[in-house]
């Protein structure tokens, strides 16, 4: 998730995995591979990255750190979802700027299923972390929790589909889009809830 190739060593390093990873598939690519098209040795590549898949991942800490300390900046005033829409709007702005990567990015986790799984436990510990946020200004416990887990899937819905467009900066949109059709999900079903059932009225 970065937002341009930088001319030190993690970004030579980024850069050349990225690019080995959509031409050759992420299984076919090793390290050494991704250290001799960088112009680097495979220590330095261990130096910055633990195995190839956190080249994909190394922004992971940075998202969350993000999210928990929108949270925590929201207004005393904000309910659990304001303080979750405050992080989405931090997010939004964030990834603006790393479209091209996050679309190549999506790609390659697309095509292989550890990195898929690898993705879902980044996000299950997102959304960890903003329900601790949550706790942390007063929510209750299952409040943040419930809280939490809907601002993450209302990121990733939009996110998914944020990769699909060529306009980098309609990622709040969409998101807005997910929220809207969150809420008229939960209002059908209050609305049902409140209707009395057919064998009720026969009974009155």
């Amino acid at each position: 998730m970065m937002p341009r190739w930088k001319p030190d060593a993690a970004g030579r390093l980024t850069k050349a995995a990225i690019t080995l990873f959509e031409q050759q598939g992420y299984e076919a690519t090793t390290v050494a591979e991704i250290a001799e098209a960088a112009g680097l040795t495979k220590r330095t590549f261990f130096r910055y990255f633990a195995d190839k898949r956190e080249v994909l991942f190394m922004g992971s800490e940075e998202l969350q750190d993000l999210w928990v300390s929108s949270i925590r900046a929201a207004p005393d005033r904000a309910g659990a979802m304001e303080a979750i829409e405050s992080a989405l709007d931090a997010v939004a702005q964030l990834f603006a700027e790393r479209h091209p990567f996050a679309r190549v990015r999506a790609r390659i986790i697309a095509a292989n299923p550890e990195l898929q799984e690898r993705e879902l436990i980044k996000l299950a510990k997102l959304a960890d972390a903003a329900a601790g946020a949550l706790r942390d200004r007063g929510v209750a416990d299952r409040a943040a929790t419930l809280a939490g887990q809907t601002g993450v899937a209302v990121f990733h819905d939009a996110f998914a589909r944020w990769v699909q467009q060529e306009d980098p900066d309609v990622m709040r949109a969409l998101m807005d889009g997910s929220l809207a059709e969150l809420r008229a999900v939960v209002m059908e079903g209050r609305g049902r809830a409140a209707r009395p059932k057919a064998s009720a009225l026969r009974r009155a």
